[in-house]
């Protein structure tokens, strides 16, 4: 697997893929602690990726879907992912909810497969999180599913988990200072060196899958700390017959949700809370994303861009 390490001005950074996009990490300090503490924080993110990846045979996640309704131990980080997980999916109104696996598995929209009704209809009354269990006993931890045709995806969630376990592996090894980028899931924490506030940029959806790499965002934010995470519809997407197709699905019918807005950029102090609700905001729209912001504090921020750039605060 390609790693890229780089130092200049003050700090470290490394490249590397895991979880189906690119990572890129910096760190700002002395250059041997820096570099120690992010080849440790690659070394994690091959863990996690191993441990919650749906499609990576033998890893929990796989397991757990494999096993038909069995109990399954697993990793302690895996149970406390999902404990976490279905806390958002009470808190979605429904939109969101991480037993989508058997629905999303029938899609694969960079060779442009798009399953039939009838395929969906049958794979979607399998979606239901009330069935996943945790049980925890003398330190173990176990997993099952209640309905043995459910399967688990947490490709909705499990970044925001990983930005804030790395954020607090990296201040544990002394790096005051750091950004952590999961594809676009943004984490900045401690003082730049010039003292001023981090700067993260808003994606422009009429980029496309290009949008991450858009020399001008539609707009930028300014934060002294915390996450920005974008949940958007156009990056994963393919045109079948004029129509786009999105890898946000509706949990009810298996088809990609009708959104009012492209995409949606939420900002919160802890990244998994961003990413929790990020989705979540993207399906709901604007007008009863608002409630949903009134209802958690912890979104700091949310805002709502539309494909001619157009942004809309809430908050």
């Amino acid at each position: 697997m390609d790693i890229e390490l780089a130092h200049e001005d003050g700090r470290t950074q490394i490249r590397f893929a895991a979880f189906d996009t690119g990572v890129r990490i910096c760190a700002y300090g002395e250059g041997d602690a820096c570099t120690h503490a992010l080849e440790q924080a690659h070394a994690s993110c091959m863990t996690y990726e191993q441990l919650f990846s749906r499609t990576i045979p033998g890893s929990d996640v796989s397991r757990i879907n494999d096993a038909r309704g069995a109990w399954i131990e697993v990793d302690e980080r895996t149970g406390e992912l999902i404990e976490t997980a279905l806390a958002y999916c009470a808190a979605s109104h429904g939109v969101f909810d991480i037993t989508i696996g058997s629905l999303s598995r029938l899609w694969n929209l960079k060779r442009g497969i798009i399953p039939d009704a009838d395929t969906l209809a049958e794979a979607a009354r399998h979606v239901d999180c009330r069935g996943v269990q945790v049980e925890r006993e003398s330190g173990q931890v176990r997993v099952r599913l209640e309905d043995p045709q459910a399967m688990i995806d947490l490709g909705g969630i499990a970044k925001g988990w990983i930005a804030d376990a790395l954020d607090s592996e990296l201040a544990q090894a002394g790096i005051d200072a750091h950004v952590i980028d999961l594809g676009g899931n943004i984490l900045v924490r401690g003082t730049k060196p010039d003292g001023s506030l981090w700067t993260v940029g808003l994606p422009d959806p009429s980029r496309g899958a290009n949008a991450r790499e858009a020399a001008r965002p539609v707009g930028t934010i300014k934060l002294a700390g915390g996450s920005v995470v974008t949940s958007g519809i156009y990056e994963r997407s393919c045109i079948r017959d004029g129509v786009r197709y999105h890898h946000v699905l509706d949990p009810k019918t298996g088809m990609p949700i009708e959104v009012e807005y492209p995409a949606v950029s939420v900002v919160c102090e802890k990244s998994i809370d961003a990413e929790g609700y990020s989705t979540t905001l993207l399906a709901l729209g604007l007008e009863e994303g608002r409630k949903l912001v009134v209802e958690h504090p912890e979104i700091l921020q949310a805002f709502f861009i539309a494909w001619d750039g157009e942004i809309y605060p809430l908050r």
